[in-house]
């Protein structure tokens, strides 16, 4: 039986920071003990890590992850991404299902959670993707082991959009788990698409992504899957939300377990602006677009006072090959998983958010809003998912610190102010300082519905 001791860590922990060990043993925190208290374990059969000066977080559950795997694994798998997640304090995802074949039937689905079971060094768990005739294959998906139904009510990178209002109608009436979406307005899309080909040819700057998938696309969407969600008590998350407008869709008087509507912001959106696509290019074209600097401080405002529940990544990589090519040629999408807690420290660096706040929206409330079985809490009983940070030792990103399979960030050149030290899965050290142990491997995230 594994034990370990995390001696004299800054436990941040349920809107509380204090001075303290946690025990682990057989994957789980056997004990919480604050400094000064008395504990009837023999300490001398653990395995001890002194954590003086470090903070010791719940490890980051990202709820938005494109792995690429299966069928799209040059860019991706769940083997390099999930390195790159645990060395960046994830201890826990959610994938989509637009990978090859598309996950459209719980036999290709059952097919993506047992490639996870040999490839992934962190807790995994697979949506189930919607399309406008697969209904009932939706119908058969088990609350306990599935996150969620995943529908495109816009197109993105693949072929899924559910764009029948009759299919998603009998999704939202039927729908036995969370339903999670994607919010653009295709017709919108399409038509501003044709204005600005018609006006730049093949030519066209990135810095014309928001201005083909705009506010109005955004809200249009959002608004349409809220009202659904209110006419058939759907339990709704709305992912990647990236407007200040969409923000007076949700409601922050309510405590978030009682919430059917809930809501996600991803990095991305927080950290840069429309001001950044000319420097950028298509290394930050992501859909739906980041857009104004206005938007990126009332997104900001939304995670700080309640109406966005989780902030999360859309890491969706792509060859850089690709990303090099014409804006109209060049697929959306970037990596992110192993820079979003960093980023999110550099914020709190800036005195922006708390270390309390990051906490509970990286790690406590994705847990809390799909009911994550024992995880997302430093607590006696639960999973032992921890992530040990150095708030001191600044580093900056650049190609050879880069552990995505496509070999390049958005964050390139980006000094952090914090530094991920040691990642723990189900109690076992996969990252520490640079270094991986690939001996033991996540497992399927269970799910308790409310």
């Amino acid at each position: 039986m594994d034990k370990t001791l995390i001696r004299s860590a800054h436990i941040v922990n349920e809107g509380k920071i204090f001075k303290g060990d946690v025990y682990v043993e057989d994957k789980r925190i056997k004990a919480v003990v604050r400094e000064g208290e008395d504990i009837p374990l023999n300490q001398d059969e653990y395995k001890i890590i002194q954590a003086e000066g470090l903070y010791l977080l719940p490890g980051v559950i990202d709820d938005h992850v494109h792995f690429r795997d299966p069928g799209l694994t040059d860019k991706a798998d769940i083997h390099s991404e999930t390195r790159a997640a645990a060395a960046g304090g994830v201890t826990s995802f959610m994938d989509m299902p637009n990978t090859i074949p598309n996950a459209l039937t719980q036999k290709l689905l059952e097919e993506k959670y047992n490639l996870a079971s040999g490839k992934s060094l962190i807790n995994y768990s697979f949506y189930m993707g919607a399309s406008n005739d697969n209904l009932d294959e939706i119908l058969k998906t088990d609350p306990e082991k599935v996150c969620g139904i995943k529908v495109f009510m816009g197109l993105s990178t693949g072929n899924m959009q559910v764009g029948d209002d009759a299919a998603l109608e009998n999704i939202f009436s039927g729908a036995p788990t969370l339903v999670a979406v994607h919010c653009e307005d295709e017709k919108t899309i399409k038509a501003n698409s044709a204005k600005i080909a018609d006006h730049f040819g093949d030519d066209a700057p990135t810095r014309v992504h928001p201005l083909i998938r705009t506010e109005e696309a955004c809200y249009l969407s959002s608004s349409k899957a809220v009202k659904l969600a209110k006419k058939y008590n759907t339990r709704l998350h709305i992912l990647h939300l990236s407007t200040a407008r969409e923000m007076e869709l949700f409601d922050n008087t309510l405590p978030l377990k009682d919430k059917r509507i809930t809501a996600e912001v991803c990095v991305h959106h927080l950290w840069f602006s429309d001001e950044d696509y000319d420097e950028k290019g298509n290394f930050i074209k992501w859909n739906p677009a980041i857009k104004t600097a206005e938007d990126r401080e009332g997104l900001f405002r939304a995670v700080l006072n309640g109406k966005i529940d989780v902030v999360a990544t859309d890491h969706a990589p792509h060859t850089l090959e690709e990303k090099l090519k014409p804006y109209f040629k060049a697929p959306s999408g970037g990596p992110a998983v192993q820079h979003a807690l960093v980023a999110m420290l550099e914020f709190y660096h800036q005195e922006r958010i708390s270390l309390e706040q990051i906490v509970e929206k990286m790690c406590h409330n994705p847990a809390t809003v799909f009911g994550i079985r024992d995880r997302g809490f430093i607590r006696e009983g639960y999973f032992a998912d921890l992530v040990l940070v150095d708030l001191q030792t600044e580093w900056t990103v650049d190609k050879k610190n880069i552990f995505y399979k496509c070999g390049w960030s958005p964050m390139e050149g980006v000094s952090f102010g914090s530094t991920v030290k040691k990642t723990f899965v189900n109690g076992h050290l996969v990252y520490d300082d640079g270094h991986f142990d690939e001996s033991q491997k996540g497992e399927r995230l269970m799910f308790n519905r409310y």
